[in-house]
C-alpha cells in the first residue's frame, strides 16, 4: 500500500505542474506572480547557472506548483536559457503551459505558439498586454484564433490580474495533446519528416514530427538524445536524411522551416487580427525613441544614474540609511550587547573574536552585510525594479548595444553592469543571464576589475570631492581600463561572438505592487545567498588575524604600494578593501587626515583601489560561477593590471609634474 501510494503522489505532482512560457519582456514574471504572490522558491537548473523560479498557486489549489520559465523564442535552441528552457518542457511533464505572447507583437510571437501546439503539449495561450494592444488600435478575435490555432485563448493584463480567472478555468481543463496543428513545410520537409519518424523511437515529451523537425534542424541535444535511445546507427541514418533533404532544396533546412512558420503565422494573423489602419505615434512612442536614441538617451541615462544611483542609492541608501543602521543601531546597540553576552558565556578570548570583538561573525559579518551592504543593494532594488517595470532597461540595452559589441558584450549586459554599480557580488550573480560562456566570463572580468560597488564609490567620490582634477583622472583611467581591457578580451577569449535581440515592452509608469513583489523576492534572494558568504569572509579575517596571515599579507603587499608611489601605510587599506571595499577606501581617507598622501598619491591610490581585487565576497561568487581555476585566474590578472595601471599613472604624473 506505501509503495502504491508513493506512486500516485509523484504522478499526481508530475501531472499539477503548470509552466509559463515566452518570449522575455512579455510579462510571464508579472504573470507568475499574480499567480503565485509570496509562495515562491528559485534554484539553479542543475548543471547550469540558469535559475528557475518556481511557486505554489493557491488559486488553482495547492496541488500545482507554476514554473516561471527563462526566456526562450523557439523550440530550437540558442542561448542556454533557451535550452533550459525546453528541457523543462521535455522533462517536467506538465499538467498545463500557459504561452504568455505580447498581444501587440502576435507577428513575432504566434511562431512558437505554433510549434508548441505541434509539439502535443497542454497548451493555453495568454494574450497579455491586451489593454495596451487595444489602446493602440489592434483588435483580436480570441474566439477566431482559438478556433483557427485549435489552442485556447484567453486576453490577460498580468499587471491588474484581468483574465486571471478565465486563465485559470482554462489551465484546468486543458488536456496534452488535444489539438496538434500542423505546419505544411513543403514537399521535401515533409518527406524527411517521415522519413526520421520512421528511424526515431517514441519518446515521452515532444511529439515524434517536433523531434524530428528539430533534428531535421541539427539540433545537437536533439541529435545525443536520438544517440542515447536508438543508437549511432539512428543518427547516421537521420545525417543521411538531413544530407539528402539539404541537397534538394535551394536554402538551408532551417530556412524552410522558419519561412512556412511565417507563412502560418501571416494566415493566422490574416484571419483573426485587424491592425490599425496606419501605425499611431504617442506621447508612449515618442519616449521611446528619446530613450534609444544617442542624443537624447545618454543624457536621459545620466538623469537616471544622478537621481536614481547618485542621490537615492548613493546619497540616501548609503548615506542615510548606512549612518542609521550601522551608527545607531548595530554600533551603539547590538555589537556591544552582542560583545557583554560573549563575554559572559565564554571564557576564551580567541573563540569570543570568531563571533564579536572587530572582525566577529555578527560584529563584522553580520553588520557588514545587515548595516552597509543591505541598505544600499535594497534601495538599489526598489530603484532597478521601478526601472524595470517602467519599460527602460531593455531601451537602455540597445542604447548602448553598439559600444557593449566592441568589448565583446551585448546590449544585455547593461543589466549585471548596472547592478555593479550598486554591489559587485550581486552583478557577478546577474551574469548567469548572458547568452554565452564568453560573455559570462567577459562581463565577470569587467565587473571584477573596474565597476565600484555604490558602497567603494560613495567612499572615494567623498574623498576626492576637493581635488577636482583628481577625481577626473580617476574617473577617465577607469573608463579607459574598461574598455581597453574589455577590447581585448574580445579579440582574445574564444566563443561566438554576442547576438543581441530583445521584445520591448510599452513604457509605462511603474505599478506599486510589482515593483514590492520584486524588490521582495530580490530582497529574500539577497539573504539566502549573499548573507552566508559575508559571514563566510569575517571568518577568514579570524583565520588570518589568530594565524597571522593577516600581517604577512600586510607585509606581502607593502612593496607592490610602495612601488607605485604610496606610503607603505596604505598596504593596510587595500587588504582591508579586498574584504571591504569601502573600508579600503575609508583608509586611504585616514591616511589623507593625517597628510601621508598628496592629491596625486589620492588619485593613484584611487585608481589602484578601484581596480584592485573583488572584495571576497565577489571572489566566493566568481568561484560559484566559474569555478577555482577560472576564478584565480580572473583575480591575478584584475591584480596586475591593477599595479601596472597605478605604476603607469604615478611615472606619467611625476614625469609630468603635474599636481592634482
Amino acid at each position: 500500500m506505501g509503495g502504491r501510494a508513493a506512486t500516485g503522489g509523484a504522478a499526481d505532482a508530475a501531472a499539477s505542474k503548470v509552466l509559463i512560457v515566452g518570449s522575455p519582456n512579455v510579462g510571464k514574471s508579472a504573470l507568475f506572480n499574480r499567480l503565485t504572490g509570496r509562495y515562491v522558491t528559485v534554484s539553479n537548473y542543475p548543471g547550469t547557472t540558469v535559475e528557475v523560479s518556481r511557486g505554489r498557486c493557491r488559486l488553482l489549489g495547492d496541488g500545482f506548483e507554476v514554473v516561471d520559465t527563462p526566456g526562450m523564442y523557439s523550440l530550437l535552441p540558442i542561448t542556454e536559457e533557451e535550452r533550459v528552457a525546453r528541457a523543462l518542457l521535455v522533462e517536467e511533464t506538465p499538467r498545463a503551459v500557459v504561452h504568455v505572447v505580447d498581444a501587440k507583437n502576435l507577428e513575432r510571437m504566434l511562431g512558437l505558439t505554433l510549434q508548441l501546439a505541434e509539439a502535443g503539449l497542454p497548451l493555453v495561450l495568454a494574450l497579455n498586454m491586451a489593454d495596451e494592444a487595444e489602446a493602440i488600435g489592434i483588435r483580436i478575435d480570441a474566439a477566431r484564433l482559438q478556433e483557427t490555432i485549435g489552442v485556447p485563448v484567453v486576453r490577460t493584463v498580468a499587471t491588474r490580474g484581468d483574465g486571471t480567472a478565465e486563465l485559470i478555468e482554462r489551465v484546468r481543463q486543458v488536456r496534452p495533446g488535444a489539438s496538434k496543428p500542423e505546419v505544411d513545410y513543403g514537399p521535401a520537409i515533409e518527406g524527411a519528416i517521415a522519413a526520421v519518424r520512421r528511424v526515431v523511437s517514441p519518446a515521452p515529451g515532444l511529439s515524434a514530427r517536433t523531434r524530428a523537425v528539430l533534428l531535421l534542424q541539427g539540433d545537437s541535444d536533439q541529435r545525443e538524445r536520438l544517440r542515447r535511445t536508438d543508437g549511432e546507427r539512428a543518427v547516421e541514418e537521420v545525417s543521411r536524411i538531413v544530407a539528402g533533404t539539404g541537397a534538394r532544396l535551394d536554402h538551408a533546412i532551417h530556412y524552410h522551416v522558419a519561412s512556412a512558420v511565417r507563412l502560418q503565422v501571416d494566415c493566422l494573423l490574416a484571419e483573426a487580427v485587424t491592425f490599425p489602419p496606419e501605425q499611431r505615434t504617442g506621447v508612449a512612442e515618442w519616449l521611446s525613441r528619446f530613450a534609444m536614441h544617442p542624443a537624447t538617451g545618454l543624457p536621459l541615462l545620466a538623469v537616471v544614474v544622478y537621481f536614481g544611483l547618485y542621490k537615492f542609492v548613493g546619497e540616501f541608501g548609503a548615506g542615510t540609511l548606512v549612518d542609521w543602521l550601522e551608527g545607531t543601531v548595530f554600533e551603539e546597540q547590538v555589537n556591544p550587547w552582542v560583545n557583554r553576552v560573549l563575554e559572559g558565556l565564554i571564557p576564551w578570548q580567541v573563540v569570543r573574536d570568531l563571533f564579536g570583538g572587530e572582525y566577529g561573525m555578527i560584529t563584522l559579518g553580520v553588520r557588514y552585510a545587515v548595516a552597509i551592504v543591505l541598505p544600499i543593494v535594497g534601495t538599489f532594488f526598489v530603484a532597478f525594479s521601478i526601472l524595470e517595470d517602467s519599460g527602460y532597461l531593455p531601451r537602455l540595452a540597445m542604447l548602448i548595444d553598439r559600444v557593449f559589441k566592441r568589448v565583446g558584450l551585448n546590449g544585455r549586459a547593461v543589466i549585471p553592469m548596472v547592478l555593479g554599480f550598486g554591489c559587485d557580488t550581486m552583478a557577478t550573480m546577474v551574469t548567469r543571464t548572458l547568452e554565452t560562456r564568453r560573455e559570462r566570463m567577459i562581463a565577470i572580468l569587467l565587473l571584477a576589475l573596474a565597476i565600484p560597488c555604490s558602497a567603494q564609490m560613495g567612499v572615494i567620490l567623498g574623498l576626492l570631492a576637493g581635488h577636482p582634477w583628481a577625481l577626473a583622472v580617476w574617473a577617465g583611467v577607469v573608463t579607459g581600463v574598461f574598455l581597453v581591457v574589455g577590447l581585448l578580451a574580445a579579440r582574445m577569449m574564444p566563443g561566438e561572438r554576442p547576438r543581441f535581440y530583445m521584445e520591448l515592452p510599452p513604457l509605462r509608469l511603474p505599478r506599486l505592487a510589482n515593483v514590492v513583489i520584486k524588490t521582495y523576492t530580490r530582497m529574500v534572494w539577497y539573504f539566502k545567498e549573499v548573507l552566508p558568504l559575508f559571514i563566510l569572509a569575517s571568518v577568514f579575517i579570524w583565520i588570518g588575524n589568530v594565524t597571522g596571515l593577516f600581517e604577512w599579507a600586510v607585509s606581502a603587499v607593502r612593496f607592490p604600494v610602495r612601488a607605485i608611489g604610496l606610503p607603505g601605510e596604505a598596504a593596510v587599506a587595500f587588504l582591508f578593501g579586498f574584504f571591504r571595499r569601502d573600508y579600503g577606501a575609508a583608509g586611504l581617507y585616514d591616511l589623507y587626515s593625517d597628510g601621508l598622501l598628496t592629491g596625486n598619491q589620492l588619485a593613484v591610490a584611487a585608481v589602484t583601489l578601484t581596480l584592485f581585487l573583488p572584495c571576497v565576497a565577489q571572489l566566493l561568487v566568481m568561484k560559484k560561477e566559474q569555478g577555482w581555476k577560472a576564478a584565480a585566474a580572473t583575480s591575478a590578472f584584475v591584480l596586475a593590471v591593477a599595479f601596472v595601471v597605478g605604476f603607469l599613472l604615478n611615472a606619467v604624473l611625476v614625469l609630468t609634474g603635474v599636481q592634482l
